[in-house]
Order: C-alpha cells, then sequence, then structure tokens
C-alpha cells in the first residue's frame, strides 16, 4: 500500500518540486519583455536614433554619421565638408520632442549649444522594420544634410572652421557643400596677403539651402606694404636728373632750353588703397593724385635770357597685382 500511495502521489510532488522554475522562469521572461520594451521606448526609440545620430555629430565621428541609415548627399554637391576638420563643437544636447505623425513616421526634435547659443533642430525619421525580430529600427525621412554655397570673393581659398580649401571653380563662382545638420560653419580668410572677417553660419534645419558668401580684401599690411613700394618706386624716379624720368609717372615737357640738371623732388606720395580688380583674383591700386617739384634753370630760345622753372608738377598713378604664393607680381595698370 505504502508502495502504491507514493507512486499516486508522484506528480504532486514532482509540481511542487518544478513550481520555483517555473516561476523564475516567468520572472526571466518578463524581465526580457521589460526590457525589450523599456530599450524599444529608449535606445530603439525614435528619439534614441536621432539621439545617436547627434552624438556622432558631436564626437566629428563623419564616418558614423554618413553610414546612419536615410543620410543622403544631394546630387551636385561637392563633399569636401564632410570631414571632421570643417565640424564645429556641438554640446548639450537635450530631446524636446518626439511627435508620433502616423503611418511610422516621427518628428523628433533637439535642443543643444553651438558657438556658445542653444539652437533646436526638428529631424523626420520613420520606421525601418525591427532588428532581430525585437528592436524597432529607423531611418532618417529627410536627410539630416543641407547645402550650403559658398561664393569665396576676389580669391579662391577659404577656410571652413578648421578647414582650407581652394575653389575648383575659381574666385567668384558660387559651389554648393553638403554639410550637416546641426552645425556651426565658420567661414573667414586669412593668408600673407588677404583676410575675410570670420563670420559663423548656423546650420539646423535638414534638406535645406543656404547662399553664403567671403569677402575677401586686401589686409592693412598689405596696403602698407605697397604704399611703401610706390614710395621707394617715386622716391628712385626723383633721383633721375632728366625732364621726363624713364618708367615713371611725371615729366615736365619745357619749351626753351635746360641749362644744368633738372632737380626733382615729391611733394605729395599718392595715397594708396588696394581693392579687387578684373579679371579675378587680381588686385589694383585704384588712380590717385600724387605731385612732383620740378626746379630746372631755363634758357629762352627767343633772347637767350635765363630763368628758373620751379612748380609743382601733378601726376596720376594705378597699379595692377596678382598674387602668387608669397610673391606680389606688380605692373602699372596706367599712368599720366
Amino acid at each position: 500500500m505504502s508502495d502504491a500511495n507514493e507512486f499516486v502521489q508522484t506528480p504532486r510532488t514532482l509540481s511542487k518540486r518544478l513550481w520555483p522554475w517555473f516561476l523564475w522562469l516567468g520572472v526571466i521572461l518578463g524581465g526580457f519583455v521589460l526590457t525589450v520594451l523599456v530599450l524599444n521606448s529608449t535606445i530603439f526609440s525614435a528619439a534614441g536614433f536621432v539621439s545617436s545620430y547627434l552624438s556622432a555629430v558631436a564626437r566629428h565621428d563623419v564616418a558614423e554619421v554618413l553610414s546612419t541609415n536615410g543620410v543622403k548627399q544631394s546630387a551636385g554637391d561637392r563633399l569636401d565638408l564632410l570631414t571632421p576638420a570643417a565640424l564645429g563643437d556641438l554640446s548639450d544636447i537635450q530631446l524636446v520632442a518626439s511627435r508620433d505623425e502616423g503611418a511610422g513616421v516621427h518628428t523628433v526634435t533637439f535642443e543643444y549649444k553651438i558657438g556658445g547659443n542653444f539652437a533646436r533642430s526638428s529631424f523626420l525619421v520613420e520606421s525601418a522594420g525591427t532588428e532581430f525580430g525585437l528592436f524597432s529600427a529607423w531611418k532618417f525621412a529627410a536627410s539630416p544634410l543641407a547645402t550650403m554655397t559658398v561664393t569665396p570673393l576676389h580669391d579662391a581659398t577659404f577656410t571652413v572652421n578648421h578647414l582650407t580649401l581652394k575653389s575648383k571653380a575659381g574666385a567668384d563662382a558660387p559651389v554648393p557643400y553638403s554639410v550637416i545638420v546641426p552645425g556651426l560653419y565658420v567661414l573667414s580668410h586669412d593668408s600673407t596677403y588677404l583676410f575675410a572677417n570670420r563670420r559663423g553660419v548656423e546650420v539646423t534645419q535638414p534638406e535645406s539651402g543656404l547662399d553664403e558668401s567671403i569677402d575677401i580684401q586686401a589686409k592693412p599690411s598689405f596696403v602698407d606694404a605697397v604704399q611703401q613700394k610706390v614710395n621707394s618706386y617715386l622716391d628712385q624716379c626723383a633721383t633721375q636728373t632728366v625732364l621726363f624720368p624713364t618708367g615713371c609717372p611725371f615729366g615736365q615737357s619745357l619749351d626753351n632750353r635746360v641749362e644744368g640738371s633738372p632737380v626733382w623732388t615729391i611733394v605729395d606720395y599718392p595715397k594708396v588703397s588696394i581693392q579687387p580688380g578684373q579679371p579675378s583674383e587680381t588686385w589694383i591700386v585704384p588712380t590717385t593724385k600724387g605731385t612732383a617739384h620740378l626746379v630746372a634753370t631755363v634758357k629762352s630760345l627767343f633772347d637767350g635770357s635765363v630763368s628758373t622753372f620751379d612748380e609743382d608738377v601733378p601726376f596720376n598713378l594705378s597699379w595692377q597685382m596678382q598674387i602668387e604664393g608669397n610673391q606680389v607680381l606688380i605692373r602699372f595698370a596706367d599712368q599720366n
């Protein structure tokens, strides 16, 4: 009898023994499901997808940015600015809102800090199925890149943040570049003779288009150097003891015969300014006035009387220049 009773009670005994295992299995499965739900609402959510993209932008990880699902460049855009050196600082990234637009589309808005200022960007993302059949996958419905068309005025070389480029189209020609959103792109130029004031361009809207120019001008030090060159050149002209110094912008004709050697001095040096010229990447000193002074002893061919010519002689001067590396090629554009 005892053996029979033990046989009858075995299923109940087995159930009691397995119950803790079923309980633990339920806890594990419940925890797994909860974990999947939590991950799908955070890391694998639409906001988590955009947050991961923005983190890559902040790290200047351009490779990860460009490999993010839905990131596409506009046809015809140059890719020179899709490089870490062209990116500015991005920090204090915070989610503002994630709005379900229906049909698997979300609008995700983030706030962040660039260039010392806070700004916001909204990104349109859409469902891209699942990963491993469990986790939500997303892609950008609108590419988080923009087009910045840059026109470097008067010189083909310019700088964007820490990247220096020479436009393939040359000076004064607009060129479209793909840029990563969001970003602060500081445009400038600084070379031996030329400069452009630094100007920051905030690009915060995906698939937007911006037209920017860089006004490159002569440095004050370049103007001073040319002024010294002009002064020295005119001083050399004044050493020639002839009425028309060779290769010089001033001279004086006299009807009578000159006795002895004429003496030139410079009264007023032309005031130099430097402006962009034509064609592109040439520079000119616009026509400016100067004054020389001539003293000469003159003998009349009519009656033999002797007099002194002692007068100011006005003249005009203009130079044209071309910069080649660290050299400046100068020639007269006009002289009277």
